[in-house]
């Protein structure tokens, strides 16, 4: 899986890539056809703390997937991102699944 990073309006630590590239990763565990992923984490200079975002873009044969999030920081902002992801990748197994079995 080719993995994309990007921030805007600040520069990511090596840590915070190394973070988002492992847990990326992760979701070839929910499905291996995920061909690539685009990770674009926001600073946004709004008046509350949650002004961190993650957005990611999965590149998935059929049917891309997205989600994006807000909190205090990066880290928590890509770990809601992931959970929704991965909701999301169960529930296209589930579907692919129904159809094979419907055949």
């Amino acid at each position: 899986m080719q993995i994309d990073i990007r921030s805007l309006h600040f520069t990511a630590k090596p840590e915070l890539i190394t973070f988002v590239t492992e847990k990326v990763k992760g979701l070839s565990h929910f499905n291996d056809r995920i061909i690539a992923a685009d990770v674009h984490l926001k600073l946004e200079n709004a008046d509350n703390k949650e002004n961190k975002i993650c957005e990611i873009k999965l590149i998935v044969p059929g049917n891309d997937l997205f989600a994006e999030r807000r909190s205090n920081s990066f880290e928590e902002s890509i770990a809601h991102v992931l959970e929704a992801l991965e909701k999301q990748l169960r529930k296209e197994k589930t579907k692919e699944q129904n159809r094979n079995h419907g055949k």
